[in-house]
């Protein structure tokens, strides 16, 4: 069964907002590198347990599409490694790029491992 293109686009929609506003409220709280490689790794997390879930289309559409991706954030970390680059020299943007990175996929591998655990 396929997900109607109208609630398609509302659920990815709705996700979306609620990822961004999740986004911006990390932001508020935690500021800088930190909140940079805390949104990614917990968006990735949260996708990790999504795509391992048995869940249906309009979930995955809501959650890992819509919130996920609008969670992470791919422009801010590209964003704040040329600002690391610029102002504190190429050594520290390849340290946040290089954490950033593997905390996401960290996060990912084992979001998919608990539900795999959970479930399997």
């Amino acid at each position: 069964m396929t997900t109607a293109p109208l609630l398609t686009a509302t659920l990815v929609g709705v996700g979306g907002a609620l990822g961004a506003v999740s986004r911006h409220a990390v932001g508020l709280r935690v500021e800088g590198r930190r909140s940079l490689i805390l949104v990614n790794a917990l968006g990735s997390f949260a996708l990790g347990t999504v795509s391992a879930a048995p869940i249906g289309s309009a979930a995955a559409l809501l959650f890992g599409v819509g919130f996920c991706g609008a969670f992470t954030t791919f422009s801010s970390f590209a964003a704040g490694t040329v600002r690391a680059a610029t102002e504190r020299g190429p050594r520290d943007a390849a340290t946040l790029a290089a954490s950033t990175l593997a905390a996401a996929l960290v996060a990912f591998l084992l979001g998919a491992l608990l539900v795999a655990r959970v479930f399997g």
